[in-house]
């Protein structure tokens, strides 16, 4: 293993940048090899593609007889680009994307073929559903599932393939996907909010949620990871200790990005554009060998398929650029890890942010009643949106003093607080005319010069307002932005439902003034949120205390966070808006359970496997040269020999002391796994690995890593931090 770590660390620094050529303008690349708008002008009649866009802007299902016009443009769209196949690009609950290939090439007899894809190729496809996570909605003699044309997120070309964006259901027509649940989320958040900012704008028909997502990921090169079998199996380092220089001089964060990597961001980036992902920013992250690469703001659902896409790019990309790419929350300890960053707003048909501060009383009033009903909605479900960045890979990164910690707050910033805090003053439930100008000039109106740096500078707010939209912080970086975002869309709707009821009962028979209620209403909401509201040091032990006075939760780990989303008032608010019902909530709760226990079992295996045939076995070979050499003192200096032989002695104690607690605690370890396989409970089986397996890793770790800064650099087998992180 020694030779392997040696000759990774050889190949790798005879590494060149690979060329990337860009001959082409990035604004004329974009969006080169998918279905737009344009392009459809072009292949499809008339007809076929009022179709489509109607089905985009209102929902409108396509006619059998017009996808058929829809399916012959497509084809022929395709193959002028040297399409061969198509498939129907879907998201099942394994957390990567999915595919199966179908050829256009038909027979048709007498030795002749054609280019064939239809209306009913292109709305439906039927995949075997067995293979895939399904939490018990099917059973395995009824493995049929379905693949259905997803319209408002345009087809593209990925190779010689032409990839329809589409949602994954059973027989049953329940969701095994995460499209699904978010597109009825989305709609929800249409309806719900599209009927409250017509109290301030009749002409709104629309509002729907943008996303953009920041993607933090390391670069590794891909020999080194080759190395270490953690890498490869797990995605992270399970052994390792830290070198002497890590990030402590803060000296990658938006440094000169390293040339090798740097091509590898162009051809990324150029691959991207091609694909319609509109990346925007690129740069060092804090740890060494991390990158961020962020897009423009889209349409969430949208988003939420050029993030999938882009995962599985840069893991393609970086191929050819011997390069692995981690996505692990936390795939090195000491460091940084990863997150993705959601950043969430809801836009209107007439070009309105929602959440940006207005130049007017009203716009101002608009304003505060989409950003305190989102606080309100975070106050209220706080548990089930911690439950949606619950996984075992992010429970390693949240609280780790560069990500925000498992309780969910809301930061605001002292300006915004200060606003909320004069209006739940105001006593008597209406605005006067000056102080609605009041509202406008002294506060609220100095909110986009006020806000130019209004960022929560210590990272510890895990949902925070950043001038005009929310950050949702928590989220993992191996994570598919449709959980977290499907239910956020979710609980806002629901909150806004709530407020429309709320102010149109004050309205009625013209008890109170529309504004006037509308005020009414949101002070309250200033007042039943007020706990969810934090802008100290979210890592210390005073705010635990202090959220657990106020009554918010504080669940550490997978199988803790994760019941949330079984409680009945959440299976209730999901079936109410129809965003899942209790069969597809519950499957969601397994599978999820599921996950998490085979992601510790793996990296149980994988620690006991590496601690007992790679470090031991080394940690006694070094050994064994300590103790001729001993022989060899004594030889030399007979009685004396021990006064000479005195360090080599102790280390050969240590490393015998550090051996047996490894195997020992490998054996506990692995009894520990087995009375957790015996257990048919997916909960209690989740929480046996959570607190009789999991523990044990520190603790091996803690001594394989002592073996590793005893033992001779030369024989050591695994490529160690230093390399991983700081080779070029």
């Amino acid at each position: 293993m020694a030779t392997l770590r040696f000759n990774a660390l050889k190949e790798t620094l005879n590494r060149k940048p690979v060329e990337v050529e860009e001959k082409e303008r990035r604004s004329e690349l974009f969006g080169k090899n998918v279905f737009t708008e344009s392009v459809m002008r072009q292949f499809l009649t008339k007809e076929a593609y009022q179709s489509v866009m109607e089905a985009n802007a209102t929902g409108k299902k396509i006619d059998r007889t017009i996808a058929d016009h829809i399916s012959t443009g497509m084809k022929e769209w395709a193959i002028s680009k040297g399409a061969t196949h198509y498939t129907h690009w879907f998201q099942p609950l394994t957390g990567t994307t999915a595919e199966k290939h179908d050829a256009f090439f038909e027979t048709i007899g007498d030795g002749l073929a054609i280019e064939k894809f239809g209306g009913g190729q292109l709305v439906q496809q039927e995949p075997d559903a067995s293979s895939f996570p399904h939490g018990g909605i099917r059973n395995t003699f009824e493995a049929r599932g379905y693949t259905a044309w997803d319209p408002t997120s345009p087809a593209f070309i990925y190779g010689t393939t032409l990839c329809i964006p589409s949602v994954f259901v059973s027989y049953t027509g329940d969701a095994l996907d995460f499209k699904t649940p978010l597109l009825r989320a989305l709609h929800a958040i249409d309806e719900a909010a599209t009927d409250v900012a017509k109290y301030f704008d009749k002409n709104v028909n629309k509002v729907q949620a943008t996303l953009g997502w920041e993607q933090e990921y390391f670069l590794i090169d891909s020999a080194l990871a080759a190395s270490r079998p953690d890498i490869q199996l797990s995605g992270r380092t399970l052994l390792g200790h830290s070198p002497a220089k890590g990030q402590q001089l803060d000296d990658h964060y938006f440094g000169s990005i390293p040339p090798r990597v740097l091509s590898f961001m162009r051809e990324l980036e150029k691959e991207c554009m091609i694909l319609g992902v509109p990346v925007k920013t690129r740069h060092n992250e804090v740890a060494p060998n991390q990158f961020e690469l962020a897009p423009i703001f889209e349409e969430a659902n949208l988003a939420v398929d050029h993030n999938s896409l882009l995962m599985d790019i840069m893991q393609r990309i970086a191929e050819r650029h011997n390069f692995m790419v981690l996505f692990h929350e936390k795939p090195f300890a000491g460091i940084n890890g990863s997150g993705k960053h959601n950043n969430w707003s809801l836009s209107t048909d007439t070009g309105v942010n929602l959440l940006g501060p207005g130049s007017t009383p009203m716009k101002n009033l608009q304003f505060l009643t989409f950003f305190i009903n989102t606080i309100k909605a975070v106050h209220d479900h706080e548990e089930l949106l911690r439950a949606t960045i619950a996984s075992a890979s992010n429970d390693h990164r949240l609280g780790a003093n560069e990500a925000p910690p498992a309780i969910i707050s809301t930061f605001i910033g002292s300006q915004l607080t200060e606003v909320l805090d004069e209006l739940e003053k105001v006593t008597d439930g209406k605005l006067s005319p000056q102080e609605k100008t009041e509202l406008k000039l002294n506060v609220v109106g100095k909110i986009p010069e006020i806000l130019l740096d209004n960022t929560d500078r210590n990272r510890t707010s895990s949902f925070a307002f950043t001038g005009n939209k929310f950050e949702f912080r928590a989220v993992g970086s191996t994570a598919n932005c449709a959980q977290p975002m499907t239910v956020l869309n979710t609980i806002v709707a629901k909150q806004l439902k709530e407020f429309k009821k709320e102010v149109d009962g004050l309205t009625k028979g013209k008890k109170m003034k529309k504004d006037d209620a509308i005020f009414n209403v949101l002070r309250e909401y200033i007042k039943d949120s007020k706990n969810i509201r934090f802008e100290g040091d979210g890592y210390s032990e005073e705010w635990e205390k202090e959220a657990e006075k106020r009554g918010l939760s504080n669940n550490r780990n997978t199988p803790e966070a994760l019941k949330a989303m079984i409680t009945e008032d959440n299976i209730k608010l999901f079936e109410e808006l129809n965003v899942m019902n209790r069969v597809e909530i519950e499957a969601r709760h397994e599978i999820e359970l599921e996950e998490y226990i085979m992601r510790i079992q793996i990296e149980s295996r994988i620690l006991g496997d590496i601690a007992r045939n790679h470090v031991i076995p080394t940690a006694i070979r070094y050994q064994n040269i300590l103790i001729k050499n001993v022989r060899g003192l004594k030889e030399i200096f007979d009685n004396d020999f021990k006064k000479h032989s005195k360090e080599q002695l102790e280390i050969i104690q240590e490393i015998s002391a550090h051996i047996e607690k490894i195997n020992s605690e490998i054996t506990e370890m692995i009894e520990a796994r087995k009375k957790a396989n015996k257990l048919e409970d997916a909960e209690e089986k989740a929480f046996s690995y959570c607190n009789k397996v999991k523990p044990y890793f520190e603790s091996i770790r803690y001594h394989c890593d002592k073996l590793e800064l005893l033992i001779d650099d030369e024989i050591w087998p695994l490529t160690k931090y230093r390399e991983l992180l700081f080779t070029r």
